[in-house]
């Protein structure tokens, strides 16, 4: 089927596409850099194994080593995908000049130019986040660690990168979101609950005091239900975080749709945190049993969540992805994530939302039972590929053997 024809019978249904092409071009979609490098930044030893609940499986060839390796990855993903990239940092791959060094407690803006420079040439803005993790200082608790002077390190390290964001948002003219995630918990039951949340609470209050422009960074707080190593607790559980967020004006609510129960879906949680939040933040990914973080696909909950933001109001939610795998090459992995939310972001927009809601209220759960099933094979691919196009982007089909060349070029002449 062409274009055309399957323009023609989303318009039967009351839909737009070529509204929604356009609308989906201007929503931006942060894409994580520590894909590229299985989350090893640059600020530490790189051959040290990650720690904090963090965790790469795999040994795939032509991991990024340095920030140039890492910079030019992300350019051969931007030319792979679709639709408006937004970068994604976390602390630990500040760059430093040849013999520097700054701990993550002294890290400046200035550590971040080099970043900053990469996003203004390309157009694009850049979220930020505080790595509590994959630290001689984690012990193993950060911001809740009943040892003054360890919390004290992570705290005035959330403090800096306040000041970062800041600078990024200042330096691209684009908001910058700051997401706040630490792993911190116990492996087994433990004696004092509440201890460790009050501390955590002061961290975050001490973190939020350091001055910032609201209108320009968005500091979140991303919770989880448990992590390798702190099975039993973790100190910044979901009715932490929540409570946390929906007490202040300056910090909104993250759900990472890996980071609940299996038997949870996000999809169900966006339209409770909007009926009370103006904004709200996701990291879209995929969880597999006890792991959070497989390359996102274009499955029933992608979807799910796809269709909520669209109907809550895309402009309210800051999107972003966040998986890494290193079984596979990971361009690929890259590219198959964000343009499976690309599709689903898509998919969410070509839906009838208000016919579907007058269904929904006239009582009539037969006719949108039928709808919402005949939708799941309306001619999709179709609209997709004149989203690609627009983009001017390669279709399906069309990308994967560019990524085979990058590989056979680029990643296979790396130590």
């Amino acid at each position: 089927m062409s274009f055309d024809e399957a323009r023609r019978k989303y318009s039967a249904l009351g839909v737009d596409a070529d509204r929604a092409i356009e609308k989906l071009k201007t929503v931006p979609v942060s894409m994580h850099c520590w894909q590229g490098d299985d989350v090893r930044g640059f600020d530490t030893d790189p051959q040290k194994p990650l720690t904090g609940g963090i965790q790469t499986t795999g040994n795939y060839p032509g991991r990024a080593g340095n920030p140039q390796e890492l910079m030019a990855d992300i350019d051969k993903v931007i030319s792979l995908v679709p639709g408006q990239v937004k970068l994604n940092l976390h602390a630990s791959y500040a760059i430093f000049e040849d013999g520097e060094w700054a701990d993550r407690d002294k890290l400046e803006p200035r550590h971040f130019k080099k970043w900053a420079d990469f996003c203004r040439e390309r157009g694009i803005g850049c979220d930020f986040n505080p790595t509590f993790f994959s630290h001689p200082k984690c012990d193993p608790l950060t911001l809740s660690s009943p040892h003054e002077e360890t919390r004290r390190f992570w705290v005035d390290h959330g403090r800096a990168c306040i000041r970062i964001s800041q600078y990024l948002a200042e330096e691209l003219g684009k908001p910058c979101v700051m997401n706040i995630w630490a792993g911190d918990g116990y492996k087994d039951v433990p004696a004092d609950r509440i201890g460790p949340r009050l501390r955590y609470k002061k961290s975050f209050d001490e973190i939020l005091s350091e001055p910032f422009d609201k209108t320009k960074v968005y500091p979140c707080a991303e919770s989880k239900v448990f992590g390798i190593g702190v099975e039993s607790y973790t100190v910044g559980s979901a009715e932490w975080c929540l409570k946390y967020a929906s007490g202040r004006d300056d910090c909104i609510c993250l759900l990472d749709n890996g980071h609940y129960h299996p038997t949870e879906l996000v999809s169900d949680k966006i339209s409770s945190i909007l009926a009370y939040d103006e904004k709200l933040a996701l990291h879209v990914t995929r969880g597999v049993r006890w792991d959070s973080d497989h390359v996102v696909l274009f499955d029933d909950e992608t979807r799910e969540i796809a269709k909520e933001v669209v109907r809550c109001g895309i402009d309210r939610v800051f999107l972003a992805l966040d998986y890494f795998d290193a079984s596979i090459n990971r361009i690929s992995a890259w590219a198959t994530g964000f343009r499976n939310f690309q599709k689903a972001l898509l998919f969410g927009l070509l839906q009838p939302v208000e016919e579907l809601k007058r269904l929904q209220d006239q009582g009539n759960f037969s006719r949108l039972m039928v709808m919402q099933e005949e939708l799941k094979t309306m001619p999709f691919g179709d609209i997709w590929d004149e989203y690609c196009r627009a983009c001017g982007k390669p279709l399906d089909g069309e990308w994967y053997p560019l990524c085979e060349a990058y590989e056979r070029d680029v990643l296979s002449k790396r130590g």
